[in-house]
């Protein structure tokens, strides 16, 4: 079984399949019947966790959920992934740390799915680039602007534009500056040309040195004609938003995310039937 932990340990055409098997997701319908999958969420999780339980469910399986604070006890984990294979056909894991996803891989022989970490989100990007593609035929050649600090959801769309090939351009102080990534401090330069707009929340020692990188209409304006919001949810109207752009045509709705079950529901069938290579 393979597990789903980088985007940069697959190559685009395997992603592309994923892509596939979410676009005829009802071909699949009983895949997990009679399969368990151990969850570790914490209880904020929302929009992760609930796609993810009700994708399991329509595919006819069975969930079993803990908080990720379980993983953290003295038992080495790779003994407790030694008993949980018994039991489990896929783990879902949401940690901090990513070296712990990593450590689990290796210690089971069912797949394990990051649904965040400290250093990313592949789960929400493949989500969100098969919603791009849906609207935007084009998307793998339009330009990426991520307005906001060095982070888990920077450094995801940093990891998906390695994995897809497309354009990523960050825009933030210069201390807040993500290695490797390219760089423009002058926001309203960085957003020309630019097609799809994203953002993260702002931790709230940051506020104040982020207040000029709020996204608004005038600054949307400055992008390229049909070009799109997509701000990373939790996100915050008067912080890293504002109120009228988020009510505005250039912020792409709620409905955007409704792919994450169909997606996440491929993510799992895909790593479930496919060998370590």
């Amino acid at each position: 079984m393979r597990s789903f932990i980088r985007l940069t340990d697959f190559h685009r055409n395997e992603l592309s399949e994923i892509f596939k098997i979410a676009d005829s997701i009802d071909d699949y319908a009983g895949f997990l019947k009679g399969k368990t999958i151990v969850m570790f969420f914490p209880e904020s999780s929302i929009r992760t966790r609930v796609s993810f339980e009700k994708g399991i469910y329509l595919l006819g399986g069975q969930t079993i959920l803990f908080d990720p604070s379980t993983l953290d006890k003295k038992e080495e984990i790779k003994d407790v992934c030694g008993y949980l294979q018994n039991w489990a056909d896929a783990v879902i894991v949401r940690y901090k740390d990513i070296r712990m996803l990593d450590k689990m891989a290796d210690a089971l022989n069912v797949p394990v799915i990051n649904a965040m970490t400290d250093d990313n989100h592949p789960c929400e990007m493949m989500s969100d680039l098969y919603a791009l593609s849906k609207i935007r035929p084009d998307y793998l050649n339009d330009k990426y602007l991520f307005v906001g600090a060095d982070g888990n959801i920077g450094r995801a769309w940093k990891e998906a534009s390695e994995a897809f090939g497309f354009e990523l351009t960050q825009s933030a102080p210069e201390k807040y500056r993500i290695p490797g990534v390219h760089f423009n401090e002058n926001i309203k330069d960085a957003m020309a040309g630019k097609d799809i707009i994203c953002t993260d929340s702002i931790p709230s020692d940051m506020l104040d040195d982020l207040a000029g990188y709020q996204i608004t209409k005038n600054l949307m304006s400055l992008a390229n004609e049909n070009a799109i919001l997509n701000p990373c949810p939790p996100f915050y109207r008067g912080e890293e938003v504002s109120e009228d752009v988020i009510d505005s045509e250039y912020f792409v709705g709620y409905e955007f995310k409704k792919s994450l079950l169909e997606v996440q529901q491929a993510i799992l069938i895909y790593c479930m039937q496919n060998s370590n290579s």
